[in-house]
């Protein structure tokens, strides 16, 4: 279903019990909700939570955010990169979270816990640091405290392309990031793929969010401040973002718990859902608000 939040609109999709304890969960760079592997969301609900999951701006179902003077091209990009410069951004994760909030405003949620993945997680953090009297518990996985200045931001950015490309670029991507002990099929992630594309793929939204990524600040001054049952996951075998961004977020915010998890990549597979249901709802019922 669509709804209006932050003044767009989010494709959005709940599972579970409606009385259930919410629980809202934020997809990463370029993700739609169809990624959350159905063990996840079925997981969830059987342990009694009202599970939202949505579309983020720019991808899938969602609105499309261009702004004037931002080029979402991938060569333009890279170009004022080149040139030293600092591309301008259409919006930035402040803005994803404030959409976060509005969401739970339309579907009369006034607090939730959160479990935001990769870029995700980076809104989960300012979620957190900002806007904390709307959560229950922030449970933030494969991410970072700042993502400026890293590297490798080619292989990040999107390039329009026709529907078999799109799946086997989506495959390379899955090969070089996935969870080695928690595998998941070729022909998996070749229907995810071709599901995505058919829902919406746009290489100018994808780039939009990676610059909104790329603008962001550095949180890592602030999350000392974070007065919240936090719970940081991440992957020992994720070759993205290396475990010790996540072993960083635990350190910063006070009280926060660790989980480096054997065989986890930068990708929740079907056979890595039930652990991090398990794992997260644990740490919820021991810790949340």
């Amino acid at each position: 279903m669509h709804i209006t939040a932050n003044d767009i609109t989010l494709e959005v999709e709940e599972h579970g019990p409606r009385n259930g304890v919410p629980l809202v969960l934020i997809r990463g760079l370029g993700s739609q909700l169809i990624h959350w592997p159905d063990a996840l969301l079925q997981g969830f609900a059987k342990r009694g939570f009202r599970v939202v999951v949505f579309d983020n701006r720019d991808v899938g179902l969602s609105a499309r955010c261009p702004a004037p003077g931002v080029d979402g091209q991938a060569d333009t990009i890279l170009a004022t990169l080149a040139r030293g410069e600092v591309p301008q951004a259409a919006y930035g994760l402040d803005d994803m979270a404030h959409d976060v909030v509005g969401l739970m405003d339309a579907l009369e949620i006034g607090r939730a816990h959160v479990l935001g993945i990769s870029m995700g997680g980076g809104i989960a953090q300012v979620l957190a640091m900002d806007h904390a009297e709307r959560l229950q518990s922030a449970s933030i996985v494969m991410t970072r405290a700042a993502f400026t200045g890293q590297g490798g931001i080619d292989q990040l950015l999107s390039r329009d392309q026709d529907r078999a490309g799109y799946i086997e670029t989506a495959l390379a991507g899955d090969h070089a990031w996935g969870s080695p002990g928690f595998p998941a099929s070729d022909s998996y992630f070749r229907e995810l793929a071709g599901r995505a594309y058919d829902r919406g793929a746009d290489a100018a939204g994808v780039n939009r969010q990676l610059l909104a990524i790329l603008s962001s600040p550095d949180r890592r001054e602030d999350l000392r401040a974070v007065d919240l049952p936090c719970h940081v996951i991440h992957g020992a075998d994720d070759a993205l973002i290396p475990p010790e961004a996540g072993t960083e977020i635990a350190a910063l915010i006070p009280g926060a718990e660790l989980e480096i998890i054997p065989g986890m990549g930068h990708i929740i597979t079907p056979a890595l859902a039930p652990l991090l249901v398990g794992k997260v709802t644990d740490f919820i019922e021991r810790r949340g608000r």
